[in-house]
């Protein structure tokens, strides 16, 4: 083995060095045993060939066990002439030990071999072995506890065969199963099973210490079968069935369509969706009627329903349970007593005044489901219906009757239907007065009141108290009625706490929000509305305020997997109650969301950069330093075509009366007479006047001191027009300048010659009269730059300063 590099022993320094070529098999170690019992001994020897005998006598073997030297070994000679040096490890207390055999040798240590040792548990028998048999996947499924960890490298194989007998014999083997690695279960697939015959399977576990099998399972597949859980649906109603009672759920079901060869019998729980009520089940429905109605359930409120299903009459497994149905029970008619207090008073000698007050007192749990309360009277002279005083969700209400009516009716209703009737009659008691009446505050919700009962013993009390002095707003009176004669005082309290707050749903933005109201109870003010609260982790609050009939809220706005403190308060004119606090955590946003987003944005990026981009090259000042613009001379001429001048182009005409200005050398004016094009002409004139707006020329710079002349147009060339005339002067130093003229001669005439290839228009003659090119100034390339290109105009008849002739 190749060293890895050698120890210093010197200053403690570590010294990173290559084994030297002639200790590369100096020696090797031999190990009693490569993998051990953790806590077990281990012998270790190095046999030094004598391949070292070359080192002299300066050197000595030390072992090193991971950072730790162990210089003390037993060396010795054997016959053969190599040296043995052996080490003993009394006990190994790591899984994973790296063992190294060193040569100190001058001042350096070198690593002669290494080898590493491992240390584990053998394995534990696999326990709770179970299998099914998944018609799915047309599989038998069998999984296994492991047992605990052996710190080793542990397989698993699932084994069986099959067997006529109770698993006494094997007759038929079948192929071993393998899990995959950290599995613990595997699948034997349905070629090698033969569903009603026996097989015994069992699992092996295996490593370098031993082995271990679990105890044997001897089952028939379809002995273990599990199906599939049905799907619950609601009865749809029917015009020839009448519809359920309160307090009834008609529901049916479909069972998995490839067991419906297979009897089965199931089951079906149902619970309250709201409240903390358990599960109650239902046993022995049977699978071949899909249908059935559940009743003795509470009216008006919402249930959850799952049902399951296994083989029936023979050996299997329960299906898992079935998808969640949510069905609202009917409601029913209000079954409740209302107790009454009233006060009168007399307007006019036909008439009274009467205030009315009611509590409902509930006689089965749906006192919650009262809508409203009707009070109605009817003469006694008269028949038929009776005409409605009152028709209210409050629980008072005031109104006029005749000095001669002694009683109205009062009900309490919601859809179903309303209560039996309760009679109010307006009886005048003179009861005797109550000897002393005290009370005394238990804490800050609740007040004890008593009095001294009266002689003889009354059948009842009313209480009445409300805040002192009274509210501006006028706000009733809170009452309370004790039916027992006998008591000495009453306790009167608030509300301690609002409805319990329960969430239904919640999604990655928002979340609903549920709670049953607390039932209406004697000595409480009626409730008028309720606040909803919510934090989130930065203590940003949020707050709504909701009607007292609304039971459900949906929070949105939420941000993804953020955590919200939820309160809810319950409020009346005379008291406020919180609700049960929730905290809940919004979901996340799905790898596949945040892909979306992110493509989403990019486009969006894209999308604004081609748009800038679009603009920038559209600008007019950008567009022709991209592609510059060439006409088509087939559709234009060469008067109709005068390059674009941008806002950076404007050619400024300097003053006349500027000294600084060169002087003018020429201006060429073209007009046009009897529609006819006219050749260029020159004019020395330096007058200011108006020009023809068919002037398009350009006003060139020269030296005055050298005269321009012009030769005479030939006799043959009458009709010639002159696009151009080149200005020059003989004596300048710099170049020559042209004059561009507009005509409506269109260029495809033919009336001008092609150039050859070897004439070139453009020269000046320099001041040895040698010609020279002409070559454009720098400043006047929006001029030149387009006709330097334009082909037509290399023709063109030319004039220029004395020394040049025309073409």
């Amino acid at each position: 083995m190749v060293g890895l590099g050698a120890w210093s022993l010197v200053g403690a320094a570590l010294i990173i060095l290559l084994l030297p070529r002639s200790l590369e098999q100096c020696g090797h170690i031999l190990l009693s045993a490569p993998t051990v019992r953790l806590g077990d001994q281990v012998t270790a020897s190095c046999i030094i060939t004598q391949n070292c005998s070359h080192l002299g006598t300066e050197w000595r073997i030390v072992w090193k066990l991971e950072p730790e030297l162990h210089p003390r070994e037993r060396q010795r000679h054997l016959p053969n002439g190599t040296l043995q040096s052996t080490i003993t490890l009394p006990h190994v207390s790591h899984s994973r030990v790296l063992l190294s055999c060193c040569l100190h040798w001058g001042n350096s240590l070198q690593i002669l071999d290494q080898a590493e040792l491992q240390a584990g548990y053998p394995p534990t028998a696999p326990h709770n072995l179970s299998c099914l048999m998944n018609l799915t996947t047309s599989s038998l499924i069998c999984q296994w506890e492991p047992g605990p960890d052996t710190h080793l490298s542990t397989s698993f194989t699932l084994k069986s065969f099959k067997s006529q007998d109770k698993c006494q014999t094997q007759k038929d083997s079948i192929p071993d199963c393998v899990p995959e690695d950290g599995q613990s279960h595997c699948a034997i697939p349905r070629k090698h099973l033969q569903l009603y015959q026996n097989m015994s399977i069992w699992v092996q576990a295996r490593n370098a210490l031993g082995t271990s099998v679990s105890p044997k399972l001897c089952l028939a597949p379809m002995d273990v079968v599990k199906l599939e859980p049905p799907t619950l649906w609601a009865l749809e109603p029917s015009p020839a069935v009448a519809p359920p009672q309160p307090g009834c759920l008609r529901l049916r079901w479909e069972t998995w369509k490839p067991s419906l060869y297979i009897e089965q019998k199931c089951e079906l729980r149902h619970q309250p969706r709201l409240g903390e009520a358990g599960w109650d089940l239902v046993s022995g429905l049977p699978a071949r009627t899909p249908q059935y109605e559940l009743c003795g359930l509470l009216p008006s409120t919402a249930y959850t329903l799952q049902m399951r299903c296994t083989r029936w009459r023979l050996p299997g497994h329960w299906s898992e349970w079935s998808p969640s149905l949510e069905l609202t029970t009917a409601q029913r008619a209000p079954i409740v007593r209302l107790d009454t207090w009233w006060r009168q008073r007399q307007l006019d000698p036909q008439t009274v005044a009467v205030q009315l007050f009611w509590k409902p007192i509930a006689l089965e749990e749906d006192s919650r489901q009262i809508q409203g309360y009707l009070v109605s009277w009817r003469p006694s002279d008269q028949a038929g219906a009776e005409p409605i005083l009152c028709d209210t969700t409050e629980l008072n209400c005031t109104f006029q009757l005749p000095s001669e009516a002694r009683e109205v009716i009062l009900k309490a209703y919601n859809t179903a239907g309303t209560s039996h009737p309760t009679r109010v009659v307006f009886l005048e008691s003179r009861g005797p007065p109550l000897g002393r009446l005290h009370t005394t505050a238990r804490d800050p919700h609740s007040l004890w009141v008593g009095w001294e009962p009266p002689r003889p013993q009354p059948q009842g009390y009313v209480i009445e108290w409300g805040l002192s002095p009274p509210s501006p707003n006028g706000s009733p009176m809170t009452w309370r009625m004790e039916h027992n004669g006998s008591i000495a005082g009453t306790l009167l309290q608030a509300p301690s706490h609002g409805p319990e707050l329960h969430l239904r749903h919640i999604g990655k933005t928002w979340a609903q929000l549920e709670w049953v109201p607390e039932a209406p109870e004697l000595g409480k003010s009626p409730l008028t509305h309720y606040t909803i609260f919510w934090t989130n982790t930065q203590d940003q609050s949020f707050s709504t305020v909701l009607n007292a009939s609304t039971h459900s809220f949906v929070l949105h706005g939420l941000e993804p997997s953020s955590l919200y403190h939820v309160q809810l308060v319950a409020a009346s004119q005379a008291w406020t109650a919180n609700s049960t606090s929730l905290t809940l955590m919004t979901l996340t946003l799905e790898e596949s969301e945040l892909h979306i987003l992110l493509g989403l944005f990019g486009l969006l990026v894209l999308l604004i950069c081609l748009c800038g981009a679009a603009q920038f090259c559209c600008r007019p000042s950008r567009k022709y330093s991209l592609w510059p613009s060439v006409p088509d001379p087939a559709r234009s001429s060469l008067g109709s075509w005068v390059p674009t001048i941008t806002a950076e182009d404007i050619f400024q005409l300097p003053s006349l009366q500027d000294p600084g200005m060169p002087p003018i050398t020429k201006i060429t004016v073209l007009e046009e007479e009897e529609k006819k094009p006219r050749p260029c002409e020159s004019s020395d004139s330096s007058g200011t006047g108006s020009l023809s707006t068919l002037v398009q020329a350009y006003v060139l710079q020269g030296d005055p001191r050298v005269p321009s002349t012009q030769p005479p147009p030939q006799s043959g060339n009458s009709d010639q027009v002159l696009y151009v005339q080149v200005l020059g002067s003989p004596t300048g130093p710099g170049p020559g300048h042209y004059l561009r003229c507009d005509s409506t001669q269109p260029l495809l005439e033919g009336l001008t010659p092609s150039p050859k290839s070897y004439e070139n228009v453009w020269f000046q003659t320099s001041p040895l009269g040698a010609p020279e090119p002409l070559v454009p100034h720098p400043e006047d390339d929006s001029i030149f730059e387009p006709l330097l290109d334009f082909p037509l105009l290399q023709g063109l008849r030319v004039s220029g300063a004395e020394g040049l002739g025309g073409f």
